[in-house]
């Protein structure tokens, strides 16, 4: 499988809109993002343009031969490839130190920290 694109930040808010609701045409993306991003229309057909060269993104035409976006990469294959580069990094490829920072930094309710100790003891029965 061939590794996900790097993203930007901007290109990330739009992958993110696709993922969550697909195709649509960048009229609508533009619309849908404005009352968050301000963007103008230019500004999110440049961001698409881009994902699409990157293969991040597919295009097609929907019934009224207008160009339509849909993702080309799953949300999970992003999420992982980006999660390995900040590992790579930020902390050398260790996951020890990452994991350390955060146990020290983040305030983790109860239950979210029975839920990773879970998942830290079925890495034990690997």
């Amino acid at each position: 499988m061939p590794t996900p694109p790097t993203i930007s930040e901007s290109e990330w808010i739009i992958m993110d809109a696709l993922w969550e609701s697909s195709p649509q045409t960048a009229s609508e993306l533009a619309r849908h993002l404005r009352p968050t991003t301000q963007w103008a229309d230019n500004t999110v057909r440049t961001l698409l343009t881009r994902l699409v060269e990157k293969g991040a993104l597919a295009t097609d035409e929907n019934a009224s031969r207008t160009r339509t976006f849909t993702p080309a990469i799953k949300r999970e294959a992003c999420v992982r490839a980006e999660s390995q580069s900040f590992l790579d990094r930020v902390f050398g490829g260790a996951a020890k130190p990452l994991l350390v920072h955060f146990a020290q930094n983040a305030k983790l309710t109860p239950a979210e920290v029975r839920e990773l100790k879970k998942l830290l003891d079925q890495q034990l029965d690997r």
